[in-house]
């Protein structure tokens, strides 16, 4: 009992000596040192406060609190570096020296430091110039902060003595111009931020939320971000948090941050802060139950005491950057067996001794955890390359062979910026140099705070590297993209939609794609437009290739007009054979068997034009659809033209003069030809001289058909055809229509003017409807049931009564019939029948009459409007041989029958 109270009581006395270590000894600045044939000043807080600063009101000595096992690590890796290279032949015949400074995070402190180092017998000297100041320390390592390293390279610019760095980040060290004689073992914060914005960009988020410090740190890396992330990342909010731990107001700042945390709808938040800020602000967030995505910055991105917090897995996932990291070869060993350097002094592995008995007695009090386990060493390697650079300098300013080194060890320092500047060296198997602005251009490595029970590890889940400036996750790893929440201020536009960008950048509306534009990817700016020859529906992620639509042969509209025009043939051919075999009866010899041939001549071709819309159009096949139809349509109007025209002379009642004038027009045939022939004309010009039809390809407003259609070529070549078959349908129907009160025996203008009725209010519709599908592309279904109405308007109305005439009352008109009629006297009905037999040109036998020896009859004709009468032969009424009626029988007639003798 008496032993254990002995030993409490011995840790309780070494505990108190402990608490009175501090960096600032009264003899000498630095706590830890060994001298050397050139000395390595090492500046690095190891404590990372410094007591009341904010209270000083007179310059009295700092006092420092809070000890750092990271910056601790990193003095000790470079200290091991140092014996490194005093136990190999890289500087044969040198011994590196080494003092340790703690600035404890302050720049005041940080310059007291510099002074210290620099200065020679206890006395910084002022002089005009320092060519020659040769102080005791040849170059600098530090410090850990980029606010610290700024205010040391200022005051180092004056002598031009090298500073390099290991994790001073802030893009304004790399301007020569003002810190000459700064260079880090890392890159700019410039890349940090090109970095940090592809990593938020990989995970499709675009509206965050930053916290940063108010040093020069913090606000360069936060003016950095918002340049790179111009238009691709906008942030909810910005929070400035007071870089200095001992801040009046810093838990103020603190909990003001917290709160905008909990009111954004930003779920990821970019913390550019020190770790101890960070660990305040995470308190915050644990006690209100706030979780979010946080993306860490370098200075906390590898702090292992913060993974242990109390209830650090509610504060959400930790994604951040850190420097590339390496194993040193013998550290681990060497922090087993933690001892300053024989012939050296380390106060600092005595405090940290000290402070872990402290925490072996009561651990309820433990402050500083075992420095093998509470700190990644590779956070340590950079410091390792640091001073290997620093050697490499060293070896090429010092002329060093492999036995010796010749050159001049007291130099002045700005002789050392060159060489170091220059040097390229390879350290376990990497390549390292300085680029122009004195900054390493490796990458970074991507880490996650992966839980692991209460407390979290930090593992290297994938890279950035420089070279191809994009962000690289592990294969293993690939599932954090599906696990992550979404943070966007507007939700992603998908596949097939763009964005309707709003006045911020990264709050939009999403507007689908038009047909025949798509996109297929996501944000997409602008729709892309299909290449030639696919097509895309609305809103379409892709492009496809049409489906061709045309008249296919199987389907059933154009089985409907292959049927049609099959029986419109049918009807054709049986109406020729008809009029052929009675081309002497009454009712075919009226209709004129010249004309009507031509007639089946142009319907069948008409028709004929009707199968040429089927199929997949050519350029011969679109062709002959127009000039099929036109001529032989024509040729058919042309027939019914010179029709009309007869009975027009026959019947009109004109002045003598003027009749024979007219008459010299009547010649069918050439009338025929002149007027076919001129549609023709019409025909050739407009295949030649102007755009002749041909197929194209139709894009729809909608779907993924194409259609496949006759394009008409010349739309003035196409209206002259049909204009001038409707000029001559008019025409047609005009004489018709003079001589519609002929008595019927004798007239066809019933027929005419039905049939032209019908075609010229078929193409009438047409014109609208031609029009209206244009934009659907179906005109050539228009057409072709357009060209079937007219034909079958023709067929019905001037062929198939004929047929039915002829075939239904043929038995009433046979010459047995009449003769059985005849025998019994001339009646009314004999009367008919005789005026039948002379139309058809024939002769009424003696013994069909009263009285014998009967001759011709003739016909007795009195006009209506005179009393005039004069008496003609049936074969001067009907003359045969011309097919026509003689034009000068006046216009009103009434037939009389009489009987005459010789």
């Amino acid at each position: 009992m008496k032993s254990r109270l002995e030993v409490r009581v011995l840790a309780v006395m070494m505990l108190s000596l402990g608490s009175l270590v501090r960096c600032d000894i009264p003899s000498s600045l630095c706590g830890a040192y060994m001298e050397g044939d050139v000395n390595i000043a090492i500046l690095s807080s190891i404590h990372s406060k410094v007591i009341d600063l904010h209270k000083r009101t007179r310059p009295q000595p700092f006092v420092c609190t809070d000890f750092d096992l990271v910056t601790f690590l990193q003095s000790l890796a470079a200290i091991f570096a140092i014996e490194e290279i005093n136990n190999s032949m890289l500087l044969p015949g040198i011994k590196l020296g080494y003092k340790v400074c703690d600035p404890c995070a302050s720049p005041t402190k940080a310059l007291h430091c510099v002074e210290h180092l620099l200065a020679i017998n206890d006395s910084l000297p002022a002089l005009s110039d320092y060519s020659d100041f040769r102080p005791p320390v040849k170059v600098l390592l530090g410090e850990r902060y980029s606010e610290l390293s700024i205010a040391i390279a200022k005051l180092l610019s004056l002598y031009l003595c090298p500073q390099v760095s290991t994790s001073s980040s802030s893009s304004v060290l790399s301007d020569k111009l003002r810190y000459p004689s700064f260079m880090r073992v890392i890159p700019s914060d410039i890349y940090q931020a090109q970095a940090l914005v592809k990593l938020i960009s990989h995970f499709s988020w675009n509206w965050v939320g930053v916290v940063y410090g108010d040093d020069d740190y913090g606000r360069a890396a936060y003016q950095s971000f918002v340049q790179e992330s111009a238009g691709k990342i906008c942030a909810d909010f910005e929070k400035v948090v007071p870089h200095y731990l001992a801040h009046v107001d810093v838990e103020k700042y603190i909990k003001d941050a917290a709160k905008t945390i909990r009111e954004s709808s930003a779920k990821v938040v970019l913390l550019i802060l020190k770790p101890q800020l960070v660990e305040k602000l995470f308190k915050e967030m644990i006690q209100t139950n706030t979780s979010r995505i946080w993306i860490a910055s370098d200075a906390w991105s590898m702090y292992r005491p913060l993974t242990k917090m109390n209830d650090i897995n509610k504060v959400g996932k930790i994604f951040g950057f850190s420097f590339s990291m390496g194993n040193i070869p013998g550290f681990e060993d060497y922090l087993r067996n933690l001892r300053p350097t024989p012939g050296g002094r380390n106060d600092y592995i005595e405090e940290y001794k000290q402070q872990r008995l402290n925490c072996s007695l009561w651990p309820s009090n433990c402050t500083v955890d075992d420095i093998l386990y509470a700190v990644d060493q590779r956070e340590a390697y950079r410091e390792r390359v640091a001073i290997y650079a620093i050697a490499h300098g060293l070896r090429k300013l010092l002329k060093c062979d492999e036995t010796a080194c010749s050159g001049e060890t007291n130099f002045p320092p700005w002789k050392l910026v060159e060489s170091m500047r220059s040097v390229d060296f390879t350290l376990n198997g990497t390549r390292y140099f300085f680029d122009e602005h004195g900054d390493f251009v490796d990458g970074y490595d991507l880490i996650m705070w992966k839980e692991n029970g209460d407390e979290r590890i930090i593992e290297t889940v994938g890279k950035y590297l420089l070279k191809k400036g994009d962000v690289e996750i592990f294969s293993e790893y690939q599932s954090i993209n599906n696990s992550l929440d979404s943070s966007r201020c507007s939700a992603s536009c998908e596949p097939g939609t763009v964005k309707n960008q709003s006045k911020i950048s990264c709050c939009y509306n999403c507007v689908n794609c038009t047909a025949g534009n798509y996109t297929n990817g996501f944000d997409f700016p602008e729709c892309l437009r299909c290449p030639e020859g696919l097509w895309s529906t609305v809103r379409a992620s892709k492009c496809e290739k049409f489906k061709e639509i045309y008249l296919f042969w199987t389907e059933s509209y154009p089985i409907a007009l292959l049927a049609a025009t099959a029986i419109g043939l049918v009807l054709v051919f049986t109406s020729f054979i008809i009029f052929s075999v009675h081309r002497y009866t009454t009712v075919i010899k009226k209709a004129d068997n010249t004309m009507s041939c031509f007639m089946f001549l142009g319907l069948t071709v008409s028709f004929v034009s009707v199968i040429m819309f089927i199929g997949r159009p050519t350029e011969h096949q679109c062709r002959a659809q127009q000039a099929l139809y036109g001529l032989g349509f024509t040729l058919c109007v042309s027939c019914i033209l010179v029709k009309a025209y007869r009975t027009f002379l026959a019947f009109m009642a004109f002045d003598p003069d003027k009749q024979h004038q007219l008459k010299k027009l009547y010649k069918p045939v050439i009338n025929l030809v002149l007027l076919t022939g001129a549609q023709g004309l019409i025909l050739l010009l407009w295949m030649t001289l102007g755009k002749s039809p041909g197929p194209v390809k139709k894009w729809p407003e909608y779907g993924l058909e194409k259609y496949v259609v006759c394009d008409e070529g010349s739309i003035i070549g196409f209206g002259v055809m049909h204009g001038y078959i409707a000029l001559l349908a008019f025409i047609c129907f005009f004489l018709a229509f003079k001589g519609r009160k002929v008595p019927h025996d004798f007239n066809e203008t019933g027929v005419i003017i039905f049939s032209m009725l019908i075609h010229l209010f078929v193409w009438l519709c047409f014109i609208p409807i031609y029009i209206e599908r244009n934009k659907t592309e179906q005109r050539h279904i228009v057409q072709a049931s357009a060209i079937l109405a007219s034909n079958y308007g023709i067929i019905f109305c001037h062929f198939v009564p004929k047929c039915y005439i002829v075939l239904w009352e043929l038995s009433e008109n046979s010459r047995a019939s009449i003769m059985g009629r005849l025998a019994g006297g001339v009646t009314d009905d004999a009367a008919s029948d005789i005026n039948i037999l002379h139309a058809a040109g024939r002769n009424i036998p003696d013994s069909g009459i009263n009285s014998p020896g009967v001759g011709p009859f003739v016909i007795e004709i009195s006009t209506i409007h005179k009393d005039v009468s004069s008496t003609i032969n049936t074969e001067d009424f009907f003359n045969t041989d011309r097919g026509s009626i003689d034009p000068t029988v006046s216009r009103h007639v009434q037939v009389r029958q009489r009987h005459s003798t010789k």
